[in-house]
């Protein structure tokens, strides 16, 4: 039977898996779940990720992908292992060939990382591909063209920032600075302003249910529980949305710095381009309020979300692996030149 082709979204929060024929199959969060006495895995994706800050001492849930690369190589390989059973089920009869996203800036010594922890899972052959170019096709962007496109793929632990054309990267970026920064400065700002401990999962969810960051595109309050640092006994404060303004300013602004960065390394026409069409935002960081309109205020350009940010990397995994454009790539004659690949 012939091997199903996979694309991986190896994501710092979240792990997707596209099928061929099949679509998006899978979405759960990038979190492994073991016992530290027997060494066993208790449990991998969303159930792991319930016990983040609730376990005992002996049970310990770790985020195996830290800003975007790998930080720990055995639980990676034990994470993508059990996605890649789940999806195809655990009578393989083919070994799937598998094309994983990485981020713009990665390195080869990061790039062997990926590609070892993928090969190690019994896969019959891995390609790569960059976030901003497979974050670009799912969005719906024509990229092959001769004219330029620019997307701002915020993932949990890295943004890339790129402006393509005829298929591949003209200019890019890629920084450190996504959601888990988002959420550690929420973290921060609470400890500062009211003395109060709270957990990923508290910061992950205010982020995404009351914070803002353009001014009145979002007010409201919430009731904040953690722990009294003073005391340490639990609290409730009530947070308001402008305040989440304040926390998420500095993360905020070093985004937008690095997309001004790569607008700046712009070829003037395809900076054209830029401008009729605008800059598509992809991503989970993508849907924090009012960063469309932030950044269309900062860089002066139209700013558009895409319809489903959170799935747009592995949408257009999905559809550069089936595309003419790779194929017409591999089936091209080899010469002795070196020529970068990109996938």
């Amino acid at each position: 039977m012939l091997s199903r082709d996979i694309g991986v979204d190896l994501g710092t929060a979240n792990v997707l898996v596209h099928v061929q024929g099949k679509g998006v199959v899978l979405n759960e969060p990038s979190v492994v779940a073991i016992d530290q006495l027997t060494k066993q895995v208790v449990a991998v994706g969303e159930e792991a990720r319930q016990m983040l800050g609730r376990t005992p001492g002996n049970i310990v849930a770790i985020r195996p992908l830290r800003e975007g690369v790998i930080a720990d190589f055995e639980v990676t390989e034990i994470m993508l292992r059990h996605f890649i059973r789940k999806t195809l089920g655990k009578g393989l009869m083919a070994r799937p060939r598998v094309m994983i996203c990485v981020p713009a800036g990665i390195t080869s010594v990061e790039q062997k990382a990926v590609r070892e922890a993928a090969e190690a899972c019994g896969v019959k052959h891995v390609d790569l591909i960059e976030e901003p170019k497979a974050a670009a096709i799912g969005a719906g962007l024509n990229i092959f063209e001769p004219s330029g496109s620019m997307v701002v793929d915020i993932g949990g632990g890295t943004t890339d920032i790129a402006v393509l054309s005829l298929g591949d990267v003209v200019t890019s970026a890629s920084i450190r600075v996504a959601g888990d920064k988002l959420d550690e400065a929420i973290v921060r700002y609470i400890r500062k302003e009211y003395n109060l401990l709270i957990g990923e999962r508290t910061a992950e969810e205010l982020k995404k249910e009351l914070a803002t960051v353009y001014q009145g595109s979002r007010t409201g309050s919430t009731d904040v529980r953690g722990r009294d640092m003073m005391s340490g006994l639990p609290k409730t404060v009530t947070v308001h949305a402008e305040e989440m303004r304040s926390a998420l300013q500095e993360p905020i602004e070093a985004i937008i710095a690095a997309t001004k960065s790569v607008l700046e390394q712009t070829p003037p026409e395809l900076a054209a381009d830029i401008f009729d069409k605008g800059v598509v935002l992809t991503g989970g960081g993508a849907l924090v309020d009012g960063l469309d309109k932030l950044m269309m205020h900062e860089l002066q350009i139209p700013v558009h979300i895409a319809d489903d940010p959170m799935s747009c990397v592995v949408v257009g995994t999905g559809m550069y692996i089936d595309s003419p454009y790779r194929r017409r790539i591999q089936s091209a004659p080899r010469t002795r030149s070196r020529r970068r690949r990109w996938w």
